[in-house]
């Protein structure tokens, strides 16, 4: 089973490797432009994008759970109308988007409090970022079918082109081309295309031999249409919720002033390095757990799951200790306004004790999705988001910004306590 869970995982680890140094880089082209400003124009702009994409989030984990069950089953139409459905819901929405991108800026702005210098380079990079929505959201459905089929390389081979391109991209449009910090979005949006393009050639290469299972027909039934949101509802909720904390988190940050809010973009980065490593066993628990549901196999079912939780708790207590020695460094890399490195410092502490935590939380995500107990899923999330906003109001007034970390963490705690009460009854007894 190791080799099994490893030969998914891996993969998924390598290309998550290059999804925080994409931001990473953006981060650091933004301080090597300008001041705390520009730092923080990169996390309100990446906030309007979450704002949009997280709510997607449905799209990449529900069509890898209902394909991963496909797949167990060995039912290769369904796992194909799933796909094809996925992507009319992903250019739909990309559509949707594009025609109302003013509207929901001047919208977002209304409620989030930043200085003008950061709201302007944020709507600079948004406006340029937004072309590229068509390619960003039919990449999720293309992850997700291709983890659901047991194929960990090709969302590898996806997202290691779309982020080293975007790095390379981004710093030559920034620096080379003299666009400044647009070029950062422009960069951003060629990488999406190219590996739209790399996904797409994969497909047909890989799996054109299903695609005679695939009843476009069929699939666009208001009936299966209906049975597809009905199915990702859960999914859609929990996004929103995810989206309640990391908006939450950074808007409340830019109330303290530029430099907080800098600092909150820098720990959000450092905290996504180490959550890339164990999403790896994550996806290698959606992938398996869906297959071997599907397949009713419910003794290989929890070998696996005790083999990822093995590895992903290790990562975690690993990653305590890669933060206690080298967090300051890795603050230092990523940005070079003194006061914003000074005042990191005293936040760091946080990043020794949520792995520890986290790994728990972030495993079961990619179990339960696999499974498509979503419900679960939907309701962690909600009782996540009343943990986070608690904690941040009863402490603010006695630490601080610093509470803001408090509630970040408790979301993280309601998430493990919760997912693991109710794992029993929902993975192995459904």
């Amino acid at each position: 089973m190791n080799r099994t869970v490893l030969k998914l995982a891996i993969p998924s680890i390598f290309a998550n490797i290059t999804v925080p140094l994409v931001g990473m880089a953006d981060t650091a082209i933004a301080g090597r432009l300008g001041d705390a400003t520009a730092l923080g124009g990169i996390a309100i702009a990446s906030m309007l994008f979450d704002l949009l994409y997280w709510n997607m989030g449905f799209l990449r984990v529900g069509t890898g759970g209902m394909v991963a069950q496909a797949y167990g089953r060995e039912d290769f139409k369904d796992a194909m109308n799933t796909f094809a459905l996925g992507i009319v819901t992903a250019l739909a929405f990309a559509f949707l988007f594009i025609v109302l991108q003013w509207v929901y800026v001047e919208a977002a702005f209304h409620f989030i409090e930043c200085s003008p210098g950061v709201e302007v380079l944020a709507r600079e990079y948004f406006f340029i970022r937004i072309w590229a929505a068509p390619a960003t959201l039919s990449l999720n459905v293309f992850k997700g079918f291709f983890i659901g089929m047991q194929n960990a390389v090709s969302p590898m081979a996806v997202d290691v082109v779309v982020n080293i391109t975007n790095i390379v991209a981004s710093i030559f449009f920034a620096f080379y081309a003299g666009m400044g910090f647009g070029g950062i979005a422009w960069g951003t949006l060629v990488a999406q295309y190219a590996g739209l393009l790399l996904a797409v050639s994969l497909m047909v290469f890989q799996y054109r031999k299903y695609f005679h299972f695939a009843d476009i027909r069929s699939t666009l039934k208001t009936g299966n249409i209906k049975r597809f949101f009905i199915l990702n509802a859960d999914l859609f909720v929990r996004s929103v919720c995810f989206l309640c904390i990391y908006a939450g988190l950074t808007s409340l940050a830019a109330r303290y002033g530029d430099t907080d809010l800098a600092v909150s973009s820098i720990m959000m980065k450092l905290m996504l390095l180490y959550s890339y490593f164990v999403d790896g066993f994550a996806y290698a628990g959606e992938a398996l757990s869906g297959r071997y549901i599907g397949a009713k196999d419910n003794i290989s079912l929890k070998r696996a799951v005790k083999v990822i939780f093995a590895w992903s708790c290790a990562i975690g207590a690993v990653s305590t200790v890669g933060y206690w020695v080298g967090g300051e460094w890795m603050v230092g890399f990523l940005a070079d306004d003194a006061e914003v490195v000074a005042h990191s410092k005293d936040f760091l502490p946080w990043l020794l004790v949520m792995p520890l935590v986290s790994s728990v939380a972030f495993t079961w995500d990619g179990i339960f999705i696999g499974a498509t107990a979503t419900k679960a899923l939907r309701n962690s999330m909600l009782w996540a988001v009343a943990g986070f906003f608690l904690s941040y109001f009863l402490l603010r007034g006695n630490i601080g910004v610093q509470s803001l970390w408090a509630g970040y963490m408790m979301h993280l705690l309601v998430r493990t306590v919760y997912l693991s009460a109710v794992a029993k009854k929902e993975i192995f007894e459904a």
